[in-house]
C-alpha cells in the first residue's frame, strides 16, 4: 500500500482514490491466491451490492480509501521516523528476517489448512471441491500417529476455526459452506448477531 500510494500523496482526496483502487486490487489478489493455493475463500462479499466475484465490493473499497489517508498521514511517517534511528544494515537484516518469517508462516498455514480440510472431510463425510488433489495423500499422512498428535495439538478444529472464523469451503454442487456451520459445537470468540429477511444467513461480527 505504501509503495503504491506514493503517486497519490498530493492530498487526502487523491490518497482516498489511490487507496480505493490499490486496496481493492490487493484484496482481490489475496482472495484469488487463497482460492488457488489453499482452496478456500477467506471472505465472500457475494451478498453485498456492487461486488466483483465476491472478492471485493464497493463498501470495503471505501474503507480502503479511508485507511490509505490514515496510513500515509499518520502511521507511515511515524514508522519512517523510527527507521531513521536504525542503521541501514540493521533495517536490511530485520527485513530479511521478517520476509523469511512470513514465507515460513505461509508454508505452515498451507499445511495446517490442508490437514484441517482433510480431517473435516473425513470426519464429517463431506464432498468438497478442491480437496481431491491432496485428500488421499494427506489422509495417509494424518494416519501417522506422530503427525496426528502434532496436528491435533497445534491445529485442532477449535484453533483453526477461531483463527479463521469466516472460512468457507465449496461443496460438490458449487454451494458455499461456512465451516462454522459444520463445527457448531465450537463456540466463537465473538457474539453472533443475525440480521433479518434476505440477509438472515449473513453474520455480522
Amino acid at each position: 500500500m505504501v509503495l503504491g500510494l506514493q503517486r497519490f500523496k498530493k492530498n487526502n482526496y487523491t490518497l482516498f482514490v489511490g487507496g480505493f483502487f490499490i486496496g481493492s486490487i490487493v484484496e482481490y489478489v489475496i482472495s484469488w491466491i487463497g482460492e488457488i493455493l489453499f482452496d478456500i475463500k477467506w471472505w465472500d462479499y457475494s451478498n453485498i451490492p456492487f461486488n466483483i466475484h465476491g472478492r471485493i465490493c464497493i463498501l470495503f473499497s471505501i474503507f480502503w480509501g479511508i485507511l490509505a489517508i490514515y496510513l500515509m498521514t499518520h502511521i507511515h511517517p511515524k514508522i519512517d521516523c523510527l527507521l531513521d534511528k536504525v542503521s541501514p544494515k540493521k533495517v536490511k537484516i530485520i527485513s530479511i528476517i521478517l520476509v523469511l518469517f512470513m514465507f515460513l508462516d505461509c508454508l505452515v498455514t498451507g499445511f495446517a489448512l490442508k490437514m484441517f480440510f482433510t480431517r473435516l472431510v473425513n470426519e464429517n463425510h463431506l464432498e468438497l471441491q478442491g480437496v481431491g488433489a491432496y485428500l488421499k495423500e494427506y489422509t495417509q499422512l494424518y494416519e501417522n500417529e506422530n503427525v496426528k498428535n502434532i496436528v491435533d495439538k497445534f491445529f485442532s478444529d477449535e484453533t483453526m476455526l477461531k483463527t479463521f472464523p469466516n472460512i468457507k469451503v465449496t461443496g460438490k454442487e458449487g454451494n458455499i459452506i461456512l465451516v462454522r456451520d459444520i463445527l457448531t459445537d465450537i463456540q466463537p470468540y465473538y457474539v453472533r448477531i443475525f440480521t433479518p429477511s434476505r440477509m438472515q444467513n449473513q453474520i455480522i461480527e
